[in-house]
């Protein structure tokens, strides 16, 4: 009986042994990187210059088990910061039209209170710019009987009120022109704002 025992312990060590012996090797990882003359390589690790590069992993078969993506550079960053951004700010859009308006109905009609809101200003400052277009006109006038604008050798210097006169209203008037042209700007603008919301409105509400 220790005979048989002996022989079955020696067997088993024999079997153990040959499994061992006949085990495939730890599967191999290698890494694939493309260097800066566009030379493709191979090898168990990256060099640190091309870690930041788009990498590939590779098992013994050759074939791709993985794949790391390239370092983003700071412009990439920003850029996709931006898109979510802009993301973020079309949904917001979206849920305040949706909360805010009922029909399109409702958008025309703020749409149209607004902008008369703003026709209004045009014309009160249109009217303001034709009294100071005629106050300026009235000013160069006058000011053509003085000296320098007279060549009279008699006339008299330009009386200090009248010029005076002359530069304050030619400020006033740049400065309506400038709020006039600012007011169409924002006409403009806020019409084609509208215009939007309409447009987006009827397409998150599925109207044709």
């Amino acid at each position: 009986m220790k005979n048989i025992a002996w022989k079955l312990c020696a067997m088993a060590l024999l079997v153990c042994f040959g499994s061992l012996a006949g085990a495939a090797p730890p599967a191999r990882t290698l890494y694939k990187w493309v260097d800066a003359q566009g030379v493709t390589h191979y090898g168990d690790s990256i060099p640190p210059e091309y870690a930041s590069q788009e990498q590939h992993v590779i098992n013994a078969q050759g074939v791709e088990i993985n794949r790391l993506d390239a370092q983003k550079t700071p412009e990439q960053l920003a850029a996709e910061d931006q898109r979510k951004i802009e993301t973020e700010q079309r949904e917001n859009r979206d849920r305040n039209l949706l909360n805010t308006y009922a029909s399109v109905q409702e958008i025309e009609r703020l749409r149209d209170q607004r902008l008369q809101l703003i026709t209004d200003q045009i014309k009160v400052t249109s009217q303001f710019l034709e009294v100071l277009n005629g106050k300026l006109k009235k000013l160069r006038a006058t000011s053509m009987h003085f000296k320098p604008y007279d060549s009279d050798p008699n006339a008299q210097p330009m009386p200090d009120q009248i010029a005076e006169d002359l530069v304050r209203v030619g400020n006033d008037i740049r400065t309506q022109e400038q709020n006039l042209h600012a007011k169409r700007t924002e006409e403009a603008t806020m019409s084609k704002e509208f215009e939007g919301d309409i447009s987006r409105f009827k397409e998150l509400k599925g109207i044709h």
